[in-house]
């Protein structure tokens, strides 16, 4: 091992956020039994906040953002996790409370580790990322919740974004027929089919106040965008539905009624990916590596470096990337 490696840092000064790419050693590493060679992370909505500073994501000083990394062990002393094991971290507060995955080396605790099935090498880990990992954990929620294809559509809503796209993917592959919901149709309606939407419609049909209940259209969905997008979806779930929901791009309110959930039997499912427990995260690391389409995946994602992370930051929370960002931390 090198003694420095190249990290971003964010520190909070008397002008606000900075970001810097720092050179560093493994004394600034936080605690952890397990050393990791970064390899690739990932720019996910939630690293657009870090990033920018538009949302309180940070909350130790200074730190290193990114929520995901992958990699190859270097040390450990964790009974399961052993050295040159291609691992990936997503969530426990990496990029929140402890250094996380904008750097070419971090130390972490064992248990927050998911070994990658063999079926998917360290870049296409992050290809599919914190936000590949939600969405398969949504629909996971939406089979648990007795949505089949047998029952009808599936609506996925931010369909171009990264939890969008994936989830596509994975109910079409699924046997699911997909209806996307998003802000770019005229742009994106090629790019959605091909990831499997058999229908595209335009944001617009549910991102503004909706009715208590509407015409049943959809068994289920996965939403990332929340506030009325969300309440809209709900209000138009067939009876015994579900959605399952993992974003919050458009708000953090609900302005919805209870009527869904009283007059049709619907379940709203909130899907957590940061403090998911250790046998849920594996099985689905295992069913990406099952139903997610490795030529899907391959189109859905576009490569970068460390140093593009600060512009594509911003890029993300304009709603100005498509699919999956890849940082390779040693470009």
């Amino acid at each position: 091992m090198t003694d420095t490696f190249r990290a971003i840092r964010l520190f909070k000064t008397d002008a606000g956020q900075e970001t810097r790419f720092v050179e560093l050693t493994d004394a600034d590493l936080m605690d952890g039994d397990v050393t990791v060679r970064v390899q690739f992370s990932t720019v996910n909505y939630k690293d657009g906040l870090a990033l920018t500073g538009r949302a309180p994501v940070v909350r130790v000083w200074p730190l290193t953002p990114g929520i995901d990394f992958a990699g190859v062990v270097e040390r450990s002393q964790h009974p399961k996790i052993k050295v040159g094991d291609v691992v990936t971290a997503n969530g426990w507060g990496l990029g929140e409370t402890h250094h996380g995955g904008y750097a070419q080396r971090a130390r972490v605790k064992g248990d927050w580790l998911v070994k990658l099935p063999a079926s998917i090498a360290a870049d296409q880990a992050m290809a599919i990322g914190t936000a590949g990992y939600t969405a398969m954990l949504a629909v996971m929620a939406l089979e648990r919740a007795g949505v089949t294809p047998a029952l009808g559509d599936v609506i996925v809503t931010g369909a171009s974004g990264g939890v969008g796209s994936v989830a596509i993917a994975l109910l079409s592959h699924l046997g699911y027929r997909v209806i996307a919901s998003s802000g770019r149709k005229s742009t994106e309606a090629d790019y959605l089919t091909k990831l499997g939407a058999a229908e595209v419609i335009d944001r617009a049909e549910l991102s503004g106040p909706g009715r208590p209940l509407g015409r049943e259209r959809w068994a289920g969905g996965v939403d990332a965008v929340g506030s009325h997008t969300l309440a809209n979806l709900l209000s138009q779930t067939r009876y015994g539905g579900a959605v399952a929901a993992c974003g919050l791009a458009q708000g953090m309110d609900l302005p919805a009624s209870v009527a869904p959930f009283i007059l049709r039997g619907i379940s709203l499912v909130g899907i957590d990916s940061v403090m998911c427990p250790a046998p849920r995260r594996e099985a689905a690391w295992a069913r990406l590596a099952q139903d997610l389409d490795p030529g899907k995946l391959a189109a859905m994602r576009v490569d970068a470096g460390l140093t593009d992370a600060p512009r594509l930051a911003g890029e993300i929370l304009e709603g100005n990337v498509r699919g999956r960002l890849v940082l390779d931390v040693d470009r």
